[in-house]
């Protein structure tokens, strides 16, 4: 027979857990939070987020037409074999519009700002905590969140629903060359099922997922960067650490809130 004792030890366990997780949310909450309303503190900081959006975003640009560009071309080759065995490979615009616009563009262009903006966020952050440049800043009386956080949370917030939309329009000329020009789909068959399969709703959805994505990254990023001196290790492991945590995290919840979103949003 089980004896109580037992049983007690993993229970404990997992309810230390769920309280552990529980108060880094709640961190996580009031930090993007703090960040997010600092925005708008007067006098506000439109030339630090200028130079965050062309970060962010400018920089961003290539990266996400060539990933968009492959990911087109490989949705429309996976789909002209898929449709052709129904003989329907006039649909194969439709199919490539809704795969990106409703899931493949928000999602990849997160994770591909996360893996280039998103990591040089927290490796810049950590390391500015543990040469105690962010202590120097309060020492000035300066608000290091709305200082560093708050044009970081404002240029995301912007750049994200743009990037997509990139993504969105490289994508679906990705999937015309290689269905249209290389295996021969109709062009018009190809751009007008596109059109008209994809509705206003399916865009808000997908920039509403990109605000969403948007939130995620830059406050895991951020965070993970600026807690840096919380962690057992420090100096440049201590940064390495909270580097390769926020590109993981990120991605995980990105996965997660897309999954979740896609819920609702259907």
């Amino acid at each position: 027979m089980i004896s109580l004792v037992t049983l007690k030890t993993p229970v404990a366990a997992l309810g230390r857990e769920v309280l552990s997780l529980t108060r880094y949310l709640g961190r996580l909450f009031l930090f993007f939070a703090r960040g997010f309303l600092l925005i708008f503190q007067p006098p506000i900081q439109f030339d630090k987020i200028r130079q965050q959006i062309f970060f962010i975003g400018m920089k961003s640009v290539f990266v996400i037409c060539l990933t968009a560009a492959f990911t087109g071309m490989v949705l429309g080759l996976q789909g002209y074999y898929a449709l052709v065995k129904y003989g329907s490979t006039a649909a194969l615009g439709s199919a490539v519009a809704l795969s990106l616009v409703r899931e493949m563009g928000p999602v990849l262009t997160a994770i591909m700002v996360i893996a280039r903006a998103g990591s040089a966020m927290a490796a810049e952050i950590g390391i500015m905590r543990i040469s105690e440049q962010i202590d120097a800043l309060k020492t000035m009386d300066i608000n290091p969140l709305r200082y560093l956080i708050s044009p970081r949370v404002a240029a995301a917030l912007v750049c994200f629903p743009l990037l997509t939309a990139i993504f969105d329009v490289v994508g679906l000329f990705g999937g015309y060359l290689s269905g249209s020009a290389l295996l021969g789909v109709n062009p018009a068959f190809y751009f007008s099922r596109a059109q008209s399969s994809v509705e206003t709703s399916d865009i808000v959805g997908g920039f509403i997922k990109a605000l969403v994505f948007a939130v995620v990254t830059v406050t895991i990023c951020c965070f993970q960067g600026y807690y840096t001196h919380t962690r057992a290790e420090f100096g440049a492991k201590g940064v390495s650490i909270s580097t390769t945590s926020a590109v993981v995290i990120s991605c995980v919840l990105v996965l997660l809130t897309d999954y979740v979103l896609t819920t609702f949003l259907l």
